[in-house]
C-alpha cells in the first residue's frame, strides 16, 4: 500500500508492505529512495519511506533549512504519530542511520530495535566537524553548478562504493538511476543542513542509549569498520555484525543476509 503523508507542508511518500508484529520502519542513505530497501523483506510490517528531499516524486524542499537534524526528527516522530504507531523497530542506512540514531537519542520510548548500517555517531570534534562543514558546503555548490549527472559520475567514483562496480550491471544501474534522479537543490541543501558536520557529535550520549542496537557493516568497508568498532565499545546494549563481500551499502550488496539478520532479531 502506498500513501503520501503531509508533515509540515511536506508530502512524504510512504510504501507499507507486510502485517503484524513487528513494525519495521526503513531509512535509506543520501540520494537514495525507499525504493533500495524493498527487497529487504522480514517477517512482521514493513514501512518503506522516502527522506526529507529525495525520491523520484520529491518536491524542493522549502525553507531549505527543514534538512537540519532537529526538523527531520521531529517530521519521523509525526509521521509515526499519524500511522497510529507506538513502537517500531528503526532501520537506517548511512544518511538514514545518522537520522535513526538521532532520533533514538530524543525520542528512545518509541524504539524497540535500533538497527544501524554503516553509520556514525557524528564527528567528535568541533575541528573535524568544521572541516567537513566546509567539505560538504563545496559539494553542495558543485552539485547545482555542474548538475546531477557530472555530480553522480563523480560521486561514484568514491572508494566507498567500490564494492557495487562488482554487482550486476542491471543493480549498478538502478543505484545511478535512483542517485541521478533526485533533485539537485535538494542534494545541494541535504549536504548543507544535513550533512556529517552539520550535525553534532553524539558519541556522548552511546552509553546513555537503553535501546537494544544491532550495528551492520561490510568488511570491505574499512572507514565505517573503524568507526563501528568504536561505536559497540561504548553501546551498552549492541550486536555487531560485519558482513564479508560487502561495501558500506549492505542491504543492496547482501540483501539476503541483512534480511536474515532483522529476522533472528524477532526470534531473540
Amino acid at each position: 500500500m502506498n500513501k503520501k503523508i503531509v508533515i509540515n507542508n511536506y508530502e512524504y511518500d510512504v510504501m507499507i508492505a507486510g502485517a503484524g508484529q513487528p513494525v519495521w520502519l526503513f531509512m535509506h542513505g543520501f540520494m537514495g529512495s525507499m525504493a533500495e530497501y524493498q527487497n529487504v523483506q522480514p517477517k512482521g510490517t514493513r514501512i518503506y519511506l522516502n527522506l526529507l528531499g529525495f525520491g523520484p516524486n520529491a518536491q524542493v524542499v522549502k525553507p531549505a533549512q527543514r534538512f537540519r537534524w532537529r526538523e527531520q526528527v521531529n517530521d519521523l516522530n509525526a509521521l509515526l504519530n499519524q500511522l497510529d504507531i507506538q513502537k517500531v523497530n528503526l532501520v537506517g542506512y548511512s544518511m538514514g542511520a545518522r537520522l535513526a540514531l538521532a532520533y533514538a537519542t530524543v525520542f528512545p520510548k518509541r524504539i524497540t530495535k535500533l538497527i544501524l548500517e554503516g553509520g556514525t555517531a557524528g564527528l567528535a570534534t568541533q575541528r573535524l566537524r568544521q572541516q567537513r562543514i566546509i567539505a560538504d558546503t563545496k559539494k553542495a555548490a558543485k552539485v547545482v553548478t555542474i548538475g546531477m549527472h557530472q555530480f553522480i559520475t563523480e560521486w561514484e567514483q568514491l572508494p566507498l562504493f567500490n564494492s557495487q562496480r562488482l554487482l550486476p550491471i542491471a543493480k549498478q544501474k538502478f543505484m545511478h538511476d535512483q542517485r541521478v534522479n533526485q533533485y539537485a537543490e535538494n542534494v545541494s541543501n541535504s549536504l548543507y543542513f544535513f550533512g556529517t558536520g552539520a550535525m553534532p557529535s553524539f558519541w556522548g550520549q552511546l552509553s546513555l542509549l537503553q535501546v537494544p542496537v544491532t550495528l551492520i557493516t561490510g568488511m570491505n568497508d574499512r572507514k565505517f569498520t573503524r568507526i563501528n568498532q568504536r561505536m559497540s565499545q561504548q553501546l551498552p546494549q549492541v550486536t555487531w555484525h560485519q558482513i564479508p563481500h560487502a561495501g558500506h551499502n549492505v542491504h543492496f550488496e547482501q540483501t539476503v543476509t541483512v534480511t536474515d539478520i532483522l529476522n533472528n532479531l524477532v526470534v531473540d
